[in-house]
């Protein structure tokens, strides 16, 4: 399990409130906070680490590489993150095959025993500015966007390459198709057909969240031999020059050639998906955003080492992320049932099959104003409902009260 450790950088000041100060990240890690807490700002960190370990152990690089600052700020500027660093940031990051601390303006590396054992996952970052990638005609030919969004647009392009049939979405009754010939997509309802450029600003914000998360998904279950690579054809042919050019002036057997190349190739295939995802209830009604998270959470629960990251203000997401956890809990207990089947029908009906999530999978941190970071508590695994999302609808709720007294005085 990663854990990431941030003080000083951004937003963050005193980072994590715990006895080791650092954030696990589960198979679902849920951020909350108000705007400019850095909820953003510790996702992109675990993003941009989690790919700096996978790069490594694939061996894009090399520790020492890397350990030059200049070129670990680099990739913090990759997600905007260079300018949040100053002299007192503080990050320790510890993967299953690099632990990394960037401290004092020294970036260190340090390899872990069984890196033989890790396992490559595709990192997906999803911005909340993904409307842009549905809802222009070239979104690629405008200047200055996220360089993140340019790589979700490139992911959006590849999902759409590969459907040959009506997507089903989670919002009522409604469906996504791309047809080629055209070059154009559309949302298809009962009664009604919307090229999407035209649809509303949910379904601009849905359609590119689902279609990219499952793609990827499919692409990592398949794990067949035309599964998606992250090298291109050229770089693939750079590889096999490479291991030509090894075994030099050497007899070697096209068996043998075969055996080496597969075993460096399968250091480019993924094993498991971590989907980071900002804002999942963007522009969507609350019916509509309990429909998205549980797609989200169908599609981690694909893979056992799958993963879901989001950051969120929405109290229905931690609400219904509750009935999640709650449904999963009579799942187990409903299958040591002898008429177990007539139970998981009715459970079924209540909340969609695979959708449901183990309580010790979930874990959710709010983010203070005062850059501090605390976990939500939860009650007998259900995240509590004293959380800062639902704490302002009570305020709401006693400023109301308020009124209603005042309008008594009058």
């Amino acid at each position: 399990m990663a854990k990431l450790k941030v003080k000083n950088v951004g937003p963050i000041k005193d980072g994590f409130n715990s006895s080791d100060g650092f954030i696990d990240f589960r198979g679902v890690t849920v951020f909350i906070g108000n705007q400019g807490s850095g909820k953003s700002t510790i996702a992109k960190l675990y993003s941009t680490f989690t790919w700096l370990e996978k790069a490594l152990v694939r061996g894009d690089f090399t520790d020492r590489y890397l350990m030059q600052y200049s070129r670990f700020k680099k990739h913090l500027a990759y997600q905007n993150l260079s300018n949040y660093i100053n002299s007192n940031s503080f990050i320790e990051y510890h993967g299953d095959a690099y632990d990394m601390v960037y401290q004092n303006g020294q970036f260190n590396v340090i390899a872990k025993p069984g890196k033989s054992e890790y396992l490559f996952p595709k990192i997906m970052y999803v911005p909340a500015e993904r409307n842009f990638v549905s809802s222009l005609e070239r979104p690629d030919l405008i200047r200055r966007l996220p360089l993140p969004l340019y790589s979700f647009l490139n992911e959006y392009e590849d999902a759409k390459k590969q459907i040959n049939e009506k997507i089903k979405l989670p919002i009522g009754n409604s469906s996504f198709e791309h047809r080629k010939h055209s070059n154009k997509s559309f949302i298809i309802g009962s009664d009604y057909e919307l090229e999407l450029i035209e649809a509303s600003s949910g379904f601009q914000s849905l359609v590119p969240l689902i279609l990219v998360t499952k793609h990827l998904v499919d692409t990592i279950k398949n794990n067949s031999s035309d599964t998606r690579k992250e090298i291109s054809r050229e770089e693939e042919e750079k590889i096999r020059r490479t291991v030509l050019k090894m075994f030099e002036g050497k007899s070697i057997t096209e068996d043998v050639l075969s055996v080496v190349l597969k075993s460096i190739s399968a250091k480019f295939k993924y094993n498991n998906f971590i989907n980071i995802v900002e804002e999942p209830e963007q522009n969507l009604f609350p019916e509509s955003q309990r429909n998205v998270l549980f797609e989200l959470l169908k599609y981690k629960n694909e893979g056992i080492d799958n993963k879901l990251i989001i950051t969120t203000h929405s109290p229905y997401i931690i609400n219904f992320l509750s009935i999640s956890i709650q449904a999963k809990y009579l799942k187990d207990k409903i299958q040591k049932l002898d008429d177990s089947e007539k139970f998981i029908q009715k459970l079924d009906k209540i909340i969609p099959e695979n959708c449901e999530v183990s309580n010790n999978q979930v874990i959710v941190y709010q983010l203070l104003e005062n850059g501090s970071i605390s976990i939500l508590p939860s009650d007998t695994g259900i995240p509590s409902d004293n959380n800062f999302l639902n704490q302002y609808l009570k305020i709401g709720n006693e400023q109301f009260d308020a009124l209603l007294e005042l309008e008594e005085e009058l």
